[in-house]
């Protein structure tokens, strides 16, 4: 591996950053140049190797056994432009959210297309994070979607609730327009290279049901490098327009929390609400994109006026988490978050799935699995105010676990006494909080 290490890749990071700060309205010429061996290796490690395959049916470890060869060869084809890119192959995932069963597409590179979109990612983002703003969440390091909820619950405390735009984009992933794309992107990148890379993964064409079809507009979502790309749109889009723009034509205070195409804006006044909720769609509508005229709505979330209010005004969702008003154990009035209802539903149903499938297996080995699922639930949930949604589903958890011990064999031969007898010799880990919205109040 040692002929690979051609130069310090977080060394050469650093510098495209240095650059991009000291020159925040200049579009780069030459970046490509920093894609040797050493940078493609580095991007194969970061690439994950248990993911789907792609339209080639290479796996992770196939391609690592010329890995060097293999690498050679796709630099030597990038450099040269001769590289072409794969169609990527569409699959379908239930979507969490969603009360009809439908599904979302995602497209699935092939492995070596994920290395080498690793590599231009790699080379776009330290330039790209001197640009975004500390409004956007979503795909950025050092930034996930606890701290955009932390610093959504900071707004919300500081003006009262106010006047909230739950904001959905109308199929984003697939209605982004390469065209602006391609404009907004020459603002900070005029690299040929990567130019070219980018606009051969936007024409790679979707291989669905044996036939591949070119769509004119849109980027997959499950491509390594789309996350990045979205981000660059919607920080033009969205971000930099609102906090710039807009903010200023306000009369109150006015925030944006944005994570991937899921965003929220909280507004103090009222009006400044109704205002930018006419405009949002003539903003959206300038670059390709539509604001979905029913999932998107403007909610009052005021703090409840009276001692008598038992609850605030409205609720709403944001990754994963249904916000309300509550009384804290001091009977003051805070927003609260508990788990989002089909969020809920859905780690809950592939649970009883998993057991039922399993059911047959040792108790111990259905334990220690049982219990992995249960630590990843309190890792994401686990989040002050929503303890009570945390023990429910560690409630039905065991449930369901019984309801398929049981049916192991014909007859009840598990009944709650003796369960509960075998929760003392297997138990499953108990409810935790992992992340404390209080740690860092105001």
């Amino acid at each position: 591996m040692d002929a690979m290490e051609s130069g310090d890749v977080s060394t050469k990071q650093r510098r495209i950053a240095e650059l991009a700060r000291i020159h925040p309205d200049v579009s780069f010429t030459s970046l490509a140049y920093h894609i040797d061996l050493g940078w493609l290796y580095e991007a194969y490690e970061r690439t994950r190797k248990d993911g789907a395959v792609g339209v080639d049916k290479q796996t992770a470890g196939e391609y690592a056994r010329e890995l060097v060869e293999n690498l050679k060869s796709l630099l030597e084809r990038t450099k040269s432009g001769s590289y072409k890119a794969s169609p990527v192959r569409r699959v379908y995932i239930p979507k969490g959210s969603s009360k009809k069963k439908e599904k979302r597409p995602i497209g699935v590179p092939t492995f070596e297309d994920k290395v080498l979109q690793r590599a231009v990612q790699m080379v776009l983002e330290p330039l790209y994070e001197q640009d975004f703003l500390d409004c956007s969440y979503g795909f950025r390091p050092g930034r996930s979607a606890h701290d955009a909820l932390q610093t959504l619950w900071k707004h919300l405390m500081e003006v009262g609730g106010g006047w909230i735009i739950d904001l959905d984009i109308s199929k984003f992933f697939d209605t982004m327009s390469h065209a602006h794309l391609r404009e907004i992107l020459k603002r900070r990148v005029r690299d040929g290279v990567l130019r070219r890379l980018i606009g051969k993964w936007l024409k790679a064409g979707v291989w669905e049901r044996g036939s591949v079809r070119y769509p004119e507009q849109g980027t997959p979502q499950g491509g390594v490098i789309s996350p990045m790309l979205s981000n660059i749109y919607l920080h033009e889009v969205l971000d930099k327009w609102f906090m710039e723009v807009v903010r200023s034509r306000l009369r109150g205070k006015a925030y944006l929390v944005r994570f991937a195409d899921d965003a929220v804006l909280i507004f103090s006044d009222e009006q400044d609400a109704r205002r930018v909720m006419e405009v949002l769609p003539k903003r959206f509508g300038k670059y390709g994109l539509a604001v979905h005229p029913e999932k998107t709505r403007m909610i009052r979330f005021e703090k409840p006026g009276s001692p008598e209010d038992r609850k605030g005004s409205s609720s709403f969702a944001f990754l994963g988490f249904t916000h309300y008003w509550g009384r804290s154990r001091k009977g003051n009035w805070v927003v609260k978050r508990k788990t989002e209802k089909s969020r809920f539903s859905r780690a809950l149903k592939a649970v009883a799935e998993w057991c039922k499938r399993n059911r047959h297996l040792p108790v111990r080995e259905q334990q220690e699995a049982l219990g992995r699922k249960l630590r990843g639930h309190y890792g994401y949930y686990g989040i002050t105010g929503n303890a009570r949604s945390l023990q429910s589903f560690l409630c039905q958890v065991r449930r369901v676990w019984r309801k398929w011990l049981n049916r192991r064999s014909r007859g009840n031969h598990l009944p709650w006494e003796k369960f509960s007898l075998l929760l003392k010799r297997y138990p499953l880990p108990p409810v935790r909080v992992v992340h404390s919205t209080y740690a860092a109040k105001l």
